[in-house]
């Protein structure tokens, strides 16, 4: 039987969970991290609780590491700190996901640092 809240919207956290997961897809596909997420939140924030406020995030998260990834390119020039930055943004990319997926499925708030509000 499925849940609702008091909104009279489905609680569905399989869906939120891989909603956070799919941003892994940005290392087989190269842009599916962004655009799934993207699509995931665009058709279902009327229907599951919690995906508009969560979907804004992973997509606000895509897109500040798109641009941090860019920022970092001039950097490379600069004692070679680019390198450096391109490296954590890597390791943020994959951890992050994973620990707020593993967050939304134990029912806690899922948390983003870093980003940019692209979309509010």
């Amino acid at each position: 039987m499925e849940q609702y809240n008091q909104d009279f919207k489905r609680v569905d956290n399989n869906l939120l969970v891989a909603t956070h997961l799919c941003q892994l897809l940005t290392y087989v596909s190269g842009f599916g991290g962004l655009v799934v997420p993207l699509v995931l939140w665009l058709t279902q924030k009327d229907k599951v609780a919690s995906m508009d406020i969560q979907g804004k995030q992973i997509v606000n998260f895509q897109l500040s590491l798109i641009v941090y990834s860019l920022l970092s390119i001039p950097l490379i020039f600069v004692f070679g700190l680019g390198i450096l930055t391109l490296i954590s943004i890597c390791i943020i990319s994959v951890v992050i996901p994973i620990v707020n997926a593993i967050k939304v499925n134990n029912q806690e708030p899922p948390v983003y640092f870093m980003n940019i509000d692209f979309i509010k």
